[in-house]
């Protein structure tokens, strides 16, 4: 049998045609980048912040369609292949956070049976994330929803401001926790008249850190306030305070001897002070997230009356629920500055006072960084671990 010889094949591509690159001068295509961008949203109004995004990338936001079935079942088709691609998918998270939940969890599950590479939530407000501690006898809903986006195929999380730290150990992938204070730093420094004679503001000892970071970074002075009641953890009767085992009237053990446990003091609040001086200056307080306005607006009135001429608060997640706007008008707060990870136009119009920076730069850049597999730390420069 003669032998056949392989080697000195011609080439298919001529040698005297150049070869032409499609990137520079046009408009980058994402199928061509190895990545898509696709919004999970349902609403027009949610998928602002992704189209921003997109724009500063440069790449088409990926083609799906997202909608709700007459019986409320949520239904998603990705309208072009995502094979072998990294998939970003951008969901903020309106009024209805169940059901934008459910359209993530439903997209991501669509997007992994279509064998895309890398599934990469691009979430900036992380919904439930203040149910991230044992309250009584309810649940840690933050851990279940981590599992659940886990078990949906995402395999990479980019959110902003997350309530606490510490919930980027409820995921078994990689957490990008973005921050939103140099955004609202610039602001102060911009559009804040007289800013050098501002002081910030915490509202509780609880965001006492957050408050002296900012401090710390535009050199001004810092106050806390104390005292303020929290209704979440008030003690209720629950049970909790049923006698010992030994104590009940139809329990007999044999041997057993009681308990006899040390008398627990009630909790009781110190009246309300402010720790700091404010007399004559502009108050900022500074927070993660604005939702219960009731507590700002007591510390707005408190603020005035020691002496503070304007008050301003500045957040990066603004839900502004129920009649936010309307108590935000009626109060002495002057203005309320939060990001756009969360859609508030309507309240905008209800409430000139409501003022948005733009954290669109910031997360496209985190994505850009995610799909070249570039260091995440220049995102991270000049912020405290505290922030």
């Amino acid at each position: 049998m003669p032998i056949r010889r392989f080697g000195g094949h011609r080439s298919l591509v001529s040698r005297s045609q150049p070869l032409k690159f499609s990137y520079g001068s046009e408009k980058m295509n994402a199928s061509k980048g190895g990545y898509r961008v696709f919004s999970a949203n349902s609403t027009a109004a949610c998928t602002e912040l992704a189209k921003k995004i997109t724009e500063r990338l440069g790449v088409d936001l990926g083609k799906s369609l997202v909608y709700q079935e007459p019986n409320r079942e949520t239904r998603v088709d990705v309208k072009e292949s995502v094979r072998g691609q990294d998939i970003f998918i951008i969901q903020t998270i309106p009024k209805d956070v169940n059901t934008a939940i459910m359209e993530l969890l439903v997209m991501a599950y669509a997007l992994k049976t279509s064998c895309a590479k890398n599934i990469i939530g691009v979430i900036p407000y992380f919904p439930y994330s203040k149910q991230c501690k044992m309250r009584k006898r309810g649940s840690v809903v933050c851990k279940l929803l981590a599992s659940m986006l886990a078990k949906a195929g995402l395999t990479h999380i980019i959110t902003m401001d997350l309530h606490q730290k510490e919930i980027q150990g409820f995921f078994s992938f990689p957490v990008d926790n973005l921050r939103a204070s140099p955004f609202l730093i610039q602001y102060i420094q911009e559009e804040v008249a007289d800013y050098r004679n501002a002081v910030i503001v915490a509202k509780s000892p609880s965001a006492a850190k957050r408050a002296q970071s900012y401090a710390e970074r535009l050199r001004l002075g810092l106050a806390v306030m104390h005292g303020e009641a929290h209704h979440s953890e008030l003690d209720m009767v629950d049970g909790r305070q049923s006698p010992p085992f030994s104590s009940a009237p139809n329990r007999t053990t044999a041997g057993h001897t009681g308990l006899e446990l040390p008398l627990m003091m009630a909790k009781e609040k110190p009246p309300i002070t402010v720790v700091g001086d404010v007399g004559g200056r502009i108050a900022i307080i500074v927070d993660d997230i604005i939702d219960d306005l009731e507590d700002f607006v007591a510390a707005a009135e408190i603020l005035k009356e020691r002496g503070a001429y304007k008050i301003y608060i500045m957040a990066t997640h603004g839900l502004l629920s129920g009649d936010a706007p309307r108590l935000i008008e009626e109060s002495a707060i002057d203005e309320v500055v939060v990001t756009n990870t969360v859609p508030h136009e309507v309240q905008k119009l209800q409430c000139p006072k409501i003022k948005t920076v733009d954290v669109s730069m910031i997360l496209a850049e985190a994505i850009r960084r995610t799909h070249n597999g570039e260091s995440m730390a220049y995102l991270f420069r000049n912020i405290a671990v505290d922030d």
